[in-house]
């Protein structure tokens, strides 16, 4: 049986004979009894149990925040983790942060504080002065129940503002030789009450055991699978993790196609999806919050294959391809064919998904992704749908018109593609072709929107793309948003 390694405040840590599926948010609170990190909501909404981890990322150490009750105690194995108590000891120094939060009387009530605390000190220690935009995307992933923004909107400003940069840096020469020492090399193997918890480091091994053990969970980021833990508190049984294969956090161009590994995070991916169509990278910006982003992977996405994911429909109309493994032999299936029913996929017992291969968007393409929720940030989607269009002479050359939230499955609508297809690419047109889009869909009615609402968005998202694509060139012109708000 091995131990998890880390480093905790300048020591190194081990931890054996634990139950691996323990969150990091349950072994603070109940074990170390470090109790600045809060529990809010336990499923990734509140931030309240931000923390942030800290590992060497190349030459550099990378801070990333992320949300300690859907992260299994294993993901801290090779890497240093800071919780608000890391920051400021006995009668040291407050970390900028903190004495920013001081002065603009910032902390309110107190419950969310320490949250926010981390995910500030993870942008403060990573990158300069942001803008508004940027601050309020990182803070986006914090809820303050009190509603007091604004104090804690000018207290991020004063702690860039007084300058000095990041605090932590003076330590990073020593937190660097102390990743060193709890660097491992080969698989992670944790067993506990007769289950194991196996963390691979290649993609050979990876699927090695993956079909040595087909009835074992596969886990990614985990944020959705974490789920299962912090709310139902099911037992996963035998876990293999995806999360430190190398070759399966891949993101890289070859020729015009994108080769995404199926454990890139969003965070990881959102440069290269955001160069293939700015629609598509403010949709990911739209996608939960950076905590989440910041372990949430796109494979995850495709493989929990829930009819509201919000990137399958745009990786479906960009005609995607599923790279799947088993053993040693890979195939390949178009994205259209991967999804066979309510959460079910055409992966085969002790198969994985490998990665994406997602093209660029032909020449005299134009692509949108759109999301259609109750709150702009932080909420899963009512409706998304994302198409393509060739124009020719300005009739419809070809159509994809993909849709999520309309059926079991996120889905590719043909009937509507093919009353299309030929016709001029006008208002008119796209109203002929209504009938065909209600037919083909039959959402249902839940708490995100009745069937009715759900058709009425699906028919105005599709007359939303031709009016913004008619008579307009494909992509790199003007900026697209996927920012579409429900009424």
């Amino acid at each position: 049986m091995s131990e998890i390694r880390f480093v905790l405040d300048g020591q190194v840590r081990t931890l054996g004979g634990i139950d691996p599926t323990t969150t990091v948010l349950q072994w603070l609170r109940g074990s170390e009894r470090r109790c600045g990190t809060k529990e809010g909501c336990a499923e990734g909404d509140c931030g309240a149990c931000t923390v942030v981890l800290a590992d060497l990322h190349g030459a550099t150490i990378r801070y990333r925040a992320v949300d300690a009750c859907l992260l299994f105690l294993p993901a801290l194995d090779g890497r240093a983790l800071l919780t608000v108590e890391s920051l400021c000891h006995r009668d040291g120094p407050l970390h900028p942060v903190q004495e920013a939060l001081v002065a603009c009387h910032a902390s309110q009530c107190g419950f969310c504080t320490p949250g926010f605390v981390m995910a500030l000190t993870a942008l403060y220690e990573s990158e300069p002065a942001p803008s508004r935009e940027r601050l309020d995307e990182v803070l986006a992933g914090n809820l303050c129940r009190c509603t007091g923004y604004r104090p804690i909107v000018d207290a991020a400003a004063r702690a860039w503002a007084r300058g000095g940069g990041p605090r932590l840096a003076a330590q990073e020469e020593a937190l660097a030789e102390l990743l060193g020492r709890v660097a491992r090399a080969g698989t992670l193997t944790l067993e506990h009450a007769g289950k194991r918890f196996l963390v691979p480091r290649t993609l050979d091994e990876a699927a090695r055991l993956a079909q040595a053990n087909p009835g074992a969970r596969l886990l990614a980021g985990g944020t959705d699978l974490g789920l299962l833990v912090s709310k139902q508190q099911r037992d996963l049984g035998d876990v293999i993790s995806l999360a430190e294969v190398a070759e399966l956090h891949e993101v890289a161009w070859r020729g015009d196609v994108l080769h995404l590994g199926a454990a890139a995070s969003y965070t990881e991916a959102l440069p290269a999806l955001g160069e293939l169509h700015p629609s598509l990278g403010a949709l990911v910006r739209r996608i939960a919050s950076v905590q989440i982003r910041n372990v949430g992977t796109v494979g995850g996405n495709l493989c929990n294959a829930s009819p509201i994911g919000d990137t399958p429909p745009a990786l479906l109309a960009l005609d995607a391809v599923a790279v799947l493994r088993r053993g040693g032999a890979e195939r390949e299936v178009p994205l259209a064919e991967f999804f066979t029913g309510y959460r079910k996929t055409v992966l085969e017992p002790g198969e994985l998904l490998a990665r994406l291969l997602v093209p660029r968007p032909a020449a005299g393409t134009v692509f949108r992704a759109y999301k259609v929720a109750k709150r702009h940030d932080q909420d899963i989607s009512t409706v998304s749908a994302a198409f393509t269009v060739a124009l020719e002479r300005g009739r419809v050359r070809a159509l994809r018109a993909c849709y999520g939230g309309m059926a079991a499955t996120p889905v590719r609508v043909g009937a509507v593609e093919a009353a299309l297809t030929g016709q001029p690419w006008t208002e008119a047109a796209v109203e002929a072709a209504l009938p065909a889009l209600d037919a083909a869909l039959k959402p249902i009615s839940d708490m995100r929107g009745s069937a009715g609402y759900r058709s009425s968005l699906a028919r105005n998202l599709l007359r939303k793309f031709q009016l913004e694509t008619a008579g307009r060139p494909a992509a790199g012109g003007r900026r697209a948003e996927a920012g579409v708000e429900a009424p």
